[in-house]
């Protein structure tokens, strides 16, 4: 029986197991998927016991979807442009890096009707999935894209990568059309301490955030009578990606696919 991870920490949170096993089960393939919390230590064995085919492929998810990289032979395009890393694939003898977030991340923002083409963004955080959304966001063909991030250093690395990046304080709110919460304030109920009362209405406010469903910061944009979108899309589409490189399957997407999200 094949065995199928997604590493990280925080991972409790995940619900990567339950929509992968759904899947396999409906695919009747010999496999399991389940979640692993790992101190950064423990990185580099576990990818060992990959290349050792002990275990047959995995997923990444914050904080590691960077520490991963010196442990691989080699990087997707999208995974090298972005240097980040979501899902792991043991081919042709060797270890390959896949980045499915930008897929997942297009796909999701295709299907909120929301035109984003000439828009003006911000991004709040600077880690995990941000390199992939800025990557999307680029090719969507955005006007702006603006960062703000608790450790501003952060933020401002992020600027070796991608062009035209502008950087902004913690705490400052810029004009925008669509605000994304990349952090992971969220998780356990926290708020984002931001005012956005002057914001004006008709923005959309995404979250990557997909568990809890509404978090406190698409709350407030609902309230201030924005579109508000969770991270489920995002999080279902990387998965498929996920799911079509390691079992060459292209599973349904369907009702009962979401259904699985209804009570978490």
């Amino acid at each position: 029986m094949n065995k199928y991870f997604v590493i990280g920490n925080p991972v409790e949170h995940s619900l990567s197991p339950k929509l992968h096993n759904f899947w396999i089960k409906k695919n009747n393939i010999n496999a399991f998927y389940d979640k692993k919390k790992l101190e950064e230590n423990e990185i580099e064995n576990f990818i060992k016991n990959i290349k050792k085919k002990i275990i047959s492929g995995s997923n990444v998810t914050v904080p590691f979807k960077k520490t991963v990289i010196p442990y691989l032979d080699k990087l997707s395009y999208e995974a090298e442009q972005t240097q980040s890393v979501n899902t792991i694939i043991f081919q042709n003898n060797r270890l390959v890096g896949h980045n499915t977030d930008i897929v997942g991340f297009s796909k999701a923002i295709e299907k909120t009707n929301f035109a984003v083409k000439n828009k003006k963004i911000f991004i709040l955080g600077a880690g995990g999935v941000v390199p992939s959304i800025i990557f999307s966001l680029k090719r969507m063909q955005v006007s702006e894209i603006i960062i703000s991030n608790r450790t501003k250093e952060k933020a401002e690395n992020l600027k070796n990568y991608f062009d035209n990046l502008k950087v902004i304080n913690w705490g400052v709110v810029p004009t925008f059309d669509i605000i994304i919460n990349a952090t992971s304030l969220g998780l356990k109920n926290e708020s984002i301490e931001l005012d956005l009362s002057n914001i004006g209405k008709d923005k959309l406010f995404y979250d990557v955030i997909y568990n809890p469903s509404e978090t406190k910061f698409l709350k407030k944009g609902r309230e201030l009578g924005n579109k508000t979108e969770n991270g489920k899309l995002m999080f279902i589409y990387q998965a498929h990606e996920s799911f079509k490189l390691w079992h060459d399957i292209d599973p349904l997407i369907d009702e009962e696919t979401f259904k699985l999200f209804e009570n978490d």
